[in-house]
């Protein structure tokens, strides 16, 4: 068997690049920082790439399937005689897979950032940044326990705050890093609940042993403990409502948004391809346990999951901001990820769900990653988000606009590029899982390639804007990752999933289902043909339909009010009804009591200070009547 010792580096190397560069960055010349980040990273790569080799083509027998292996792990904290807090560097399929992705997405920001950031304050900060960032994602996949899970995951949380406010003199900046930094802390504390919870009936945080179909997780499950529902399906669902605020699933997508005030290349790394699908790996982590000893909880994933699909997807279609439209485009295919967990069973093609979702993480990381980075190419030429003032941007950035149409057409799941493989796969899981959320993501589908083809049209096409100067292609270092990209997102879909990722470890087949697949790809077609007949060319169709359906479409363009709800049950009801009494009773009965009791001190102290004048009369005078007040007493009593 092969030594996986090594891997153990793979989060490391970022860590010390962090602490070197943001150490000593501001000494160094600002390329010369964002040089030994993008090296740092390449070495991880690297790394990623011989242990994805060694693993899948190497380390096991073909048709005997994959197994766990703890390449590294070292003890840390002692709690109880069988909780112990371990650290260490677990390698199975979905973690493999997830190197692969973290580190190739991240080194392709990390080139594609040399050029962008060019001329940034805090260009060294950035890098430093990003490599806090890489460790912390990595160390999370890496996980061999759920604590040690947990640990990265709050990392992830602190550094996708420090790169969303990177731009820190922004107030909407700032404003950004702390409603992201407080959503996602709500949805943390249900994760750590479900931790505990699952951790006091299992005894153990172990990720061998917790997902083991003979471990205490699944022989131990059952027994109704509230509304019907068992511990551990209760315990699961506090994980995944960690796993929903991380991956900004409905109703807790409200920071993603916002979060793209951040430079473009964070959003393409966090936003894209690795910190929004962490919620997407903690259920496939444990995903023998939902599947075999809660599925309830996995019903819950599923239909979050699908709402969440839909609910974003009719957003996308009335945005002007480019960014935020490939932030709700983000959180809709997230939730085709989530659904297709949700309705997999577990082993053989039962499983289909599973192997689904993990494909499309891993196809969605290539062309969202592009698209997000083609998007900060435009903005680096015409230094504006809003595609209401572009047009016409092809003859401009040629380069740009043929990456960015590869990366639409594979996201609105056209064959043979890898958006149609994946997609098609998840429908199929649908399908044969739940009628309803199936039809929900044909919808989607239509959905999907019109809002994707109406940002391509509206950017490229249409009438030419006023630039306040001429438009440019990017610089060589930005174009390379988005042709490097471009090639992912063509060719990925040939990897055979099916062999290398499921859900119990052993291959099956999976052969295109094409009653469905055809379908899907019509719907698509007719989304990118009603895109184009509205946006190729400038007319008023688009202002026509937004005026016949006035009111959907200021429901859709203002994201169906959550913020404003949000702001409502927090200010209003929040602050008023709980914050208010609260505060109103620490100001006058905690803090009063305390008051209290000092001002009566204080009193006493006044009024008793003068027993101790140093004049001996009168202590003379005290001691006599003291003794006397005695001897009266003593003699009364007896």
């Amino acid at each position: 068997m092969t030594d996986f010792t090594y891997t153990i580096l793979i989060p490391l190397v970022p860590l010390a690049v962090f602490i070197f560069v943001g150490l000593t960055g501001h000494k160094m010349k600002p390329i010369v920082s964002g040089l030994i980040g993008t090296a740092g990273l390449a070495f991880a790569a690297v790394l990623a790439y011989i242990t994805a080799f060694n693993y899948f083509w190497i380390g096991h027998t073909a048709g005997t399937g994959y197994t766990s292996i703890k390449a590294f792990e070292i003890s840390w904290l002692h709690l109880t005689e069988h909780l112990t807090i371990k650290l260490g560097s677990l390698i199975d399929p979905i973690s493999v897979m997830m190197l692969v992705v973290i580190t190739t997405v991240s080194l392709m920001v990390h080139i594609y950032s040399i050029g962008y950031m060019k001329g940034e304050r805090g260009y060294h900060r950035f890098f430093a940044f990003l490599s806090l960032f890489s460790f912390s994602m990595l160390g999370l996949v890496l996980a061999t326990n759920i604590f040690q899970m947990y640990i990265f995951w709050e990392l992830v949380g602190v550094s996708s705050f420090l790169l969303i406010g990177f731009y820190y003199e922004k107030p909407s900046a700032v404003a950004a890093s702390k409603k992201a930094f407080i959503v996602t802390r709500f949805a943390d504390l249900g994760f750590l609940i479900g931790i505990l919870m699952l951790s006091f009936n299992t005894n153990t945080f172990d990720f061998q042993t917790l997902v083991s179909p003979t471990g205490p997780a699944i022989t131990q499950a059952g027994g109704a403990a509230f509304m019907g529902l068992s511990v551990l399906s209760w315990s699961l669902i506090f994980i995944f409502m960690g796993g929903a605020g991380k991956s900004a699933m409905f109703p807790l997508h409200i920071w993603l948004p916002d979060a793209m005030e951040g430079p473009t290349p964070v959003s393409a790394l966090i936003h894209a391809a690795t910190m929004v699908v962490a919620g997407v790996y903690l259920v496939a982590r444990l995903f023998p346990v939902y599947a075999l000893g809660a599925p309830d909880a996995l019903h819950v994933v599923a239909w979050v999951g699908g709402i969440s699909s839909l609910f974003a997807a009719v957003i996308a279609c009335t945005q002007t901001d480019i960014k935020r439209v490939l932030a709700y485009s983000t959180m809709s295919q997230i939730g085709y990820m989530m659904l297709a967990l949700g309705v997999s069973g577990f082993g053989g093609h039962e499983g289909l769900g599973f192997m689904a979702s993990n494909f499309h993480l891993f196809t969605h990381a290539m062309f969202k990653a592009l698209l997000f980075l083609g998007a900060g190419a435009v903005i680096h030429a015409v230094h504006s988000n809003d595609m209401s003032g572009m047009g016409n941007l092809r003859k401009y950035l040629p380069v740009t606009h043929a990456t960015f149409l590869i990366a639409c057409i594979t996201i609105a799941g056209i064959p043979p590029l890898s958006g149609f493989f994946s997609k098609d796969e998840i429908l199929v899981a649908a399908f044969e899982g739940n009628k309803a959320l199936f039809f929900i993501e044909y919808a989607v589908a239509g959905l999907t390639a019109f809002y994707m083809f109406r940002l391509y049209y509206s950017i490229f096409w249409g009438k030419e804007t006023h630039y306040h100067h001429t438009p440019h292609e990017a610089p060589l270092v930005m174009t390379i990752p988005l042709m490097i990209l471009a090639f992912g997102s063509i060719f990925a879909g040939f990897l055979p999933f099916h062999n290398l990722v499921t859900s119990d470890g052993l291959p099956f087949e999976t052969p295109t289902e094409w009653s469905i697949a055809i379908p899907s790809v019509l719907i698509a077609l007719l989304g990118i043909g009603v895109a184009t007949f509205m946006y190729r060319k400038v007319t008023g169709v688009p202002d026509k339909i937004a005026g016949a359906f006035s009111h959907l479409y200021k429901w859709s363009y203002h994201k169906f009010y959550m913020d404003e709800v949000y702001l409502f049950v927090t200010k209003k009801v929040i602050f008023n009804l709980i914050s208010r009494p609260v505060a109103w009773f620490d100001r006058h009965v905690v803090d009063g009591t305390m008051n209290g009791i000092a001002g009566i001190t204080q009193f006493a102290s006044v009024k008793i200070k003068g027993f101790q004048s140093g004049r001996v009369q009168q202590y003379a005078f005290v001691f006599v009547t003291g003794a006397i007040a005695l001897v009266l007493i003593f003699v009364y009593l007896w």
